[in-house]
């Protein structure tokens, strides 16, 4: 008869181990409510060991929020196959897993990180930090498009239109968290229609903005997302 033996984690194997057990917590309740002594419980081993790697609760916080901050970012990237609404329905799919997934650890990131003391190096650190993961989040989605619209150098016009999508995509997630009243699959739906819209509105007022969005449309399907959201507004104007 043989018996298990426990193999014991490198110090960073271990602090991988911890980050992901304070995600899996912060994925099902807020991490304001999730105590280092639960974190440990889970983890399978004593408070004083989480401290032994982290030095509190706020530096395992932040390192699960980097770790989330890097998944989110890396649900933008998509191949460069087949027509761009397409692209962006997938996009917005894997987007709105990561919110059903995490909900209130992405509504921490999104709304500032985990209540903290008002005034003091805690709470301006705590601030900095998730400011600082929001963005380049938010880039890295801006990049992203950038790359699908085949840009490395926007116009005004057309930055304004892509991070107005991006922060729209934010407040549509937050919102669908609180009570998920419209069916998901609707969202994904409307939040691609809405990019197009954005799009659109901008290229009635400049011709660059126009050409870029001709040259979209001309590879678009007639069963894609966009040839659906031009359908639907000519029911609406008839």
């Amino acid at each position: 008869m043989t018996t298990g033996v426990r193999r014991r984690l490198g110090v960073e194997e271990r602090r991988q181990q911890l980050i992901g057990v304070a995600l899996e917590l912060f994925s099902r309740r807020s991490p304001d409510e999730v105590s280092i002594d639960e974190i440990a419980s889970a983890a399978g081993i004593s408070r004083p060991l989480v401290y032994h790697y982290f030095p509190g609760k706020l530096s395992l916080y932040e390192a699960a929020l980097q770790r989330a901050a890097d998944d989110l970012a890396a649900r933008f990237v998509e191949p460069h196959e087949g027509p761009l609404g397409a692209r962006l329905l997938r996009v917005m799919g894997r987007y709105f897993d990561f919110v059903d997934e995490h909900g209130p650890g992405f509504s921490a990131l999104m709304r500032g990180g985990p209540a903290v003391p008002a005034g003091g190096t805690y709470a301006m650190s705590t601030v900095s930090t998730t400011n600082a993961l929001i963005d380049s989040v938010r880039q890295a989605a801006y990049v992203q498009i950038l790359s699908h619209l085949g840009v490395t150098d926007p116009p005004a016009r057309l930055e304004l239109v892509v991070r107005s999508w991006i922060s729209l995509a934010e407040s549509t997630a937050l919102i669908w968290l609180d009570g998920r009243r419209i069916p998901r699959a609707e969202l994904e739906s409307q939040l691609v229609h809405d990019f197009a819209a954005l799009a659109s509105v901008s290229a009635a007022y400049d011709e660059e903005m126009g050409a870029l969005l001709r040259r979209v449309f001309k590879e678009e399907p007639a069963d894609g997302p966009f040839a659906d959201l031009a359908g639907r507004l000519l029911t609406l104007a008839t």
